[in-house]
């Protein structure tokens, strides 16, 4: 049996943002607490799979295109779709080991496409994180 993967929070570095927000968890704490914790549950699953063996079923997708290397959290509720962009890390001793890490989340109307801005953010906490690798520390 494979051990599970950690999971962390992208944490913005003091040079960037002198509040050190974070991001994906900013987003979760704005959900309805159903979806907040079928967020959790999703994200639970996937590591404890963990990832490479996780199989999805349209919750744990990976991004394309210019978003590669991204996955996504999928879920529904309240009227609308919700996402948690995460990154793997696969070799990460500063991360103690394979690790998740949630970097950005964002909710958007049933059937509409996510607008492109919101996708730049997303490239840029992903961006600052591989810069930094900054989590919240428990």
């Amino acid at each position: 049996m494979t051990d599970p993967w950690r999971v962390h929070f992208f944490q913005r570095h003091v040079a960037d943002d002198e509040t050190q927000s974070i991001p994906a968890l900013d987003f979760l704490q704005l959900l309805p607490v159903k979806v907040a914790a079928e967020i959790q549950a999703v994200l639970d699953a996937v590591a404890e799979a963990p990832p490479p063996a996780f199989s999805g079923g349209g919750k744990w997708e990976a991004m394309h295109g210019e978003l590669a290397g991204i996955y996504e959290i999928r879920v529904q509720g309240a009227g609308m779709n919700h996402r948690l962009f995460c990154l793997l890390q696969r070799n990460s001793d500063d991360l103690c080991g394979p690790s998740i890490v949630a970097i950005r989340g964002l909710t958007k109307p049933k059937r509409s496409a996510a607008d492109s801005r919101d996708y730049a953010r997303v490239l840029g906490a992903k961006v600052e994180f591989l810069a930094r690798r900054t989590v919240l520390k428990f």
